[in-house]
């Protein structure tokens, strides 16, 4: 090879190792003074330490719960808006490929046989000229490759791969917020089962004092006004045991959907809530960016958009193309590979543009506000998780505390319901007074389930805000 075709090339692959814009550095996420702890701890969630369970990607098994287990892994399997996700990944992971097409040349062919004859009263046309026809007949072979001389090409393809693992992050997003509102939903339908089964065995207890209270009456002891307030008491607890029947079937329904089921043919058998929330451990505030999926997905998209000011800064710059058209050309297919019939042109094109109006510039400054509005949404994706972890945290801390509280107060309100109820008895109380006892105790003993509710769905929320076992590293590398 010549010397100045050599340093031609050299000088050509000197420049399409060049790259143009920012280089990245990630968004600085305001973290708390003290980022080795949270502010809200709860007994049962602390700090990880190396003898501690850390959540894995099958979260719902910290339950201890067959049949979630057994639902949780419907989901991934059937759910039909985590089937969309997926398919969006898939696209996003294509358009790597297809950006990256852009790096190599172009090749194509396209063969002609074409048949012509010039008329004779063709204007300015010499009629001695004319003729019966000609052919001719092409096979053409053309070759077009862009130098990627600015990186624009290559911050294409590396815009594309962060789009693919933010696509992919939104997918463990989306499987993460299904997951928990199955989980939920399953712990919102055994809380119905318990306040049936607590209403079940009020109605029975209420059919007793109606028999005793109507017993009394008929004996000359009672007033017929006990009879009516037995009464009452006794249709008031059925109506809110058949009440708990609509909120399980409407549960059992959205748990059917969310594992890809018709909801006519899903169906949970009764089993009242009885769990009590696990044990995990919510590792360090400033690991947390690195466990939430919907963090590193909106972290990509800002290496995404720092990408777009590249691709906009090379606009400014000249572009090199490459050309070239070799093939055969004859008015005879006998001939036509002929070495006399063998045609090409070949040679390079720079183009550069002066004058756009200010385009290039505004797309430039485009770019750039998008990586601003980018960056200002990772931060804000990341205090959200910070939030969302200290609320569980409060509200299991709490709860907690009321657990403890309530179950006393349950215990005092049956102890007084049993006292007025052996007073009226004993002729000593009237019946008002075992009706405004039965009423308490009922009240008390819904809200222990209520709380009971409550701190499991806080279970799950917590550990939807701790990333459910997701990690960065999960990310498909390209």
């Amino acid at each position: 090879m010549p010397a100045r075709s050599r340093a031609i090339l050299l000088c050509l692959l000197f420049m399409s190792g060049c790259m143009v814009g920012p280089k990245y550095v990630p968004p600085a996420v305001p973290m708390a003074q003290a980022p080795d702890a949270y502010k809200e701890l709860d007994p049962n969630w602390k700090p990880a330490t190396p003898a501690d369970a850390v959540l894995k990607g099958d979260w719902w098994t910290v339950f201890d719960d067959a049949v979630l287990t057994g639902l949780e892994g419907k989901v991934a399997s059937s759910n039909q808006s985590l089937k969309s996700a997926e398919a969006r990944f898939r696209q996003a992971r294509a358009q790597i490929r297809i950006n990256r097409a852009a790096l190599y040349p172009t090749i194509g062919t396209s063969p002609a046989a074409i048949g012509e004859r010039y008329s004779a009263d063709r204007p300015y046309f010499n009629a001695a000229s004319a003729n019966g026809g000609e052919a001719d007949l092409q096979l053409p072979f053309d070759l077009n490759y862009e130098v990627d001389l600015w990186g624009r090409v290559r911050r294409t393809i590396n815009a594309a791969k962060e789009e693919a693992q933010a696509s992919a992050a939104d997918l463990a997003t989306a499987q993460l917020s299904l997951q928990a509102e199955l989980a939920m939903d399953y712990f919102e339908l055994r809380s119905a089962d318990a306040q049936k089964k607590l209403l079940a065995d009020t109605v029975t207890d209420y059919k007793e004092a109606l028999r005793i209270t109507t017993n009394r009456f008929e004996g000359g002891i009672s007033a017929i006004s006990d009879v009516y307030q037995a009464q009452t008491q006794l249709q008031a607890a059925l109506v809110a045991e058949s009440d708990i029947g609509v909120a399980r079937e409407e549960y059992e329904h959205a748990m059917a959907v969310l594992t890809g089921q018709p909801p006519a043919s899903f169906t949970l058998a009764e089993m009242p809530l009885q769990a009590q929330p696990p044990f995990i451990s919510t590792g360090l505030p400033s690991a947390l960016l690195e466990r939430r999926p919907d963090i590193a997905a909106a972290e990509r998209r800002a290496h995404e958009a720092n990408e777009q000011i590249g691709i906009a800064r090379a606009a400014f710059f000249p572009s090199l193309s490459l050309n070239a058209a070799v093939g055969v050309e004859s008015t005879a297919i006998q001939s036509l590979f002929n070495a006399s019939n063998f045609v090409y042109a070949l040679g390079p094109t720079l183009s550069q543009t002066f004058f756009d109006a200010g385009r290039r510039k505004a797309i430039s400054e485009q770019a750039y506000a998008g990586f601003e509005e980018a960056s200002a949404n990772f931060r804000q994706t990341s205090l959200t998780a910070f939030q969302q972890v200290e609320d569980n945290l409060t509200v299991l801390r709490v709860l907690a505390t009321e657990a403890v509280q309530q179950h006393q107060a349950t215990i005092a309100a049956r102890g007084a319901q049993e006292i007025f109820n052996n007073r009226y008895v004993g002729g000593i109380d009237t019946y008002l007074q075992v009706v405004t006892a039965q009423n308490a105790a009922l009240a008390n003993e819904r809200n222990e389930i209520d709380i009971m509710r409550r701190r499991m769905d806080a279970s799950v929320l917590l550990v939807k805000a701790l990333g459910g076992g997701w990690s960065v590293a999960l990310l498909p590398k390209y």
